[in-house]
Protein backbone atom coordinates (compact mmCIF):
# COMPACT_ATOMS: atom_id res chain seq x y z
CA UNK A 1 0.00 0.00 0.00
CA UNK A 2 1.41 3.36 -0.87
CA UNK A 3 1.69 5.79 2.24
CA UNK A 4 -0.65 9.25 1.53
CA UNK A 5 1.20 12.23 2.78
CA UNK A 6 -1.58 15.27 3.65
CA UNK A 7 -0.42 18.07 2.29
CA UNK A 8 -2.09 21.67 4.13
CA UNK A 9 -1.32 24.76 1.92
CA UNK A 10 -0.47 27.60 4.30
CA UNK A 11 -3.26 30.34 2.49
CA UNK A 12 -4.30 32.34 6.09
CA UNK A 13 0.19 32.76 5.97
CA UNK A 14 0.07 33.84 2.09
CA UNK A 15 1.30 30.36 0.37
CA UNK A 16 0.57 31.02 -2.86
CA UNK A 17 -2.10 27.94 -3.74
CA UNK A 18 -1.55 27.57 -7.61
CA UNK A 19 1.65 26.21 -7.04
CA UNK A 20 1.48 22.39 -7.47
CA UNK A 21 1.93 19.91 -4.75
CA UNK A 22 5.05 17.95 -4.58
CA UNK A 23 5.29 16.15 -7.40
CA UNK A 24 7.14 12.60 -8.96
CA UNK A 25 8.72 13.96 -12.18
CA UNK A 26 8.83 10.64 -14.17
CA UNK A 27 6.85 7.28 -13.38
CA UNK A 28 10.20 5.74 -12.04
CA UNK A 29 11.30 9.20 -9.87
CA UNK A 30 11.74 8.28 -6.27
CA UNK A 31 11.67 11.71 -4.93
CA UNK A 32 8.68 14.29 -5.30
CA UNK A 33 9.86 18.19 -6.40
CA UNK A 34 9.67 20.64 -3.73
CA UNK A 35 9.09 24.42 -4.79
CA UNK A 36 9.93 27.47 -3.25
CA UNK A 37 6.78 29.95 -2.09
CA UNK A 38 8.20 33.17 -2.44
CA UNK A 39 5.13 35.48 -3.09
CA UNK A 40 6.14 35.84 -6.30
CA UNK A 41 9.14 37.13 -5.72
CA UNK A 42 12.60 35.74 -5.37
CA UNK A 43 15.73 35.29 -3.27
CA UNK A 44 19.44 35.92 -3.61
CA UNK A 45 21.63 33.32 -2.30
CA UNK A 46 25.39 34.45 -2.15
CA UNK A 47 28.12 32.05 -2.15
CA UNK A 48 28.34 30.04 0.97
CA UNK A 49 25.60 31.60 1.95
CA UNK A 50 22.99 29.23 3.41
CA UNK A 51 19.20 30.16 3.78
CA UNK A 52 15.87 28.20 4.61
CA UNK A 53 13.32 28.46 1.95
CA UNK A 54 9.82 28.41 2.44
CA UNK A 55 7.59 25.96 0.51
CA UNK A 56 4.40 27.50 2.27
CA UNK A 57 3.79 23.89 2.91
CA UNK A 58 2.71 21.89 6.23
CA UNK A 59 3.10 18.20 5.69
CA UNK A 60 1.10 15.28 7.67
CA UNK A 61 3.38 12.03 7.25
CA UNK A 62 2.29 8.59 7.75
CA UNK A 63 3.44 7.07 11.51
CA UNK A 64 6.20 4.65 10.35
CA UNK A 65 7.49 6.77 7.64
CA UNK A 66 9.77 9.98 7.41
CA UNK A 67 10.08 12.61 4.74
CA UNK A 68 14.10 12.96 3.44
CA UNK A 69 14.79 16.08 1.78
CA UNK A 70 17.82 15.73 -0.95
CA UNK A 71 19.03 18.31 -3.24
CA UNK A 72 17.97 18.20 -7.02
CA UNK A 73 21.21 16.96 -8.78
CA UNK A 74 20.15 19.64 -11.70
CA UNK A 75 20.96 22.90 -9.12
CA UNK A 76 23.88 21.08 -7.81
CA UNK A 77 26.02 20.31 -11.07
CA UNK A 78 24.76 23.84 -12.62
CA UNK A 79 24.49 26.13 -9.98
CA UNK A 80 26.55 24.17 -6.96
CA UNK A 81 23.29 24.52 -4.68
CA UNK A 82 23.07 21.81 -2.16
CA UNK A 83 21.08 21.11 1.14
CA UNK A 84 23.90 21.44 4.26
CA UNK A 85 22.02 18.79 6.30
CA UNK A 86 21.37 16.67 2.88
CA UNK A 87 19.31 14.25 3.23
CA UNK A 88 17.33 16.45 5.90
CA UNK A 89 14.93 14.82 7.61
CA UNK A 90 11.22 15.42 8.52
CA UNK A 91 9.57 13.73 11.36
CA UNK A 92 6.11 12.28 11.40
CA UNK A 93 4.83 14.21 14.02
CA UNK A 94 5.99 17.51 12.57
CA UNK A 95 3.20 19.52 11.46
CA UNK A 96 5.32 22.99 11.29
CA UNK A 97 6.27 25.06 8.19
CA UNK A 98 7.86 22.62 5.51
CA UNK A 99 10.94 24.70 4.52
CA UNK A 100 13.89 23.97 2.92
CA UNK A 101 17.57 24.99 3.91
CA UNK A 102 19.94 25.76 0.38
CA UNK A 103 23.70 26.28 0.58
CA UNK A 104 25.28 27.96 -2.05
CA UNK A 105 28.48 26.13 -3.18
CA UNK A 106 28.98 27.73 -6.62
CA UNK A 107 30.81 30.73 -7.25
CA UNK A 108 28.20 33.18 -7.77
CA UNK A 109 24.96 34.20 -6.35
CA UNK A 110 22.15 31.94 -7.40
CA UNK A 111 18.40 33.42 -7.48
CA UNK A 112 15.89 31.22 -6.05
CA UNK A 113 12.84 32.18 -8.08
CA UNK A 114 8.75 31.92 -6.98
CA UNK A 115 7.72 28.34 -7.84
CA UNK A 116 10.77 27.13 -8.28
CA UNK A 117 11.81 23.52 -8.09
CA UNK A 118 14.19 23.56 -5.20
CA UNK A 119 14.60 19.87 -3.44
CA UNK A 120 13.39 16.50 -4.06
CA UNK A 121 11.19 14.63 -0.46
CA UNK A 122 11.55 10.67 -0.66
CA UNK A 123 9.04 8.98 1.73
CA UNK A 124 11.01 6.61 3.73
CA UNK A 125 10.13 3.85 5.96
CA UNK A 126 11.92 4.49 9.86
CA UNK A 127 13.24 1.76 11.91
CA UNK A 128 13.34 2.42 15.44
CA UNK A 129 15.82 0.77 17.35
CA UNK A 130 16.56 0.07 21.47
CA UNK A 131 19.93 1.48 22.78
CA UNK A 132 21.23 -0.29 25.58
CA UNK A 133 24.65 -0.27 27.68
CA UNK A 134 26.94 -2.76 26.48
CA UNK A 135 30.24 -3.38 28.70
CA UNK A 136 31.76 -4.77 25.60
CA UNK A 137 31.37 -4.99 21.43
CA UNK A 138 32.09 -7.83 19.64
CA UNK A 139 34.84 -8.52 17.44
CA UNK A 140 34.42 -7.45 13.52
CA UNK A 141 37.25 -7.51 10.52
CA UNK A 142 37.24 -3.52 10.71
CA UNK A 143 37.00 -2.86 14.28
CA UNK A 144 38.03 0.71 15.05
CA UNK A 145 39.19 1.38 11.35
CA UNK A 146 37.17 4.43 10.49
CA UNK A 147 37.81 7.56 7.72
CA UNK A 148 39.68 5.77 5.01
CA UNK A 149 41.00 2.53 6.93
CA UNK A 150 39.54 0.18 4.41
CA UNK A 151 41.41 1.99 1.87
CA UNK A 152 41.31 4.25 -1.62
CA UNK A 153 39.57 2.61 -4.74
Amino acid sequence: MMPEVRILVMRDEGADPSLPLPEYQTAGASGADLRADLGGGEIALAPGEIKLIPTGLRVEIPEGYEMQLRPRSGLALKHGISLPNAPGTIDSDYRGPLGVILINLGRETFLVKHGERIAQAVIAPVTRASYVMAEVLSDSDRAAGGFGSTGRG
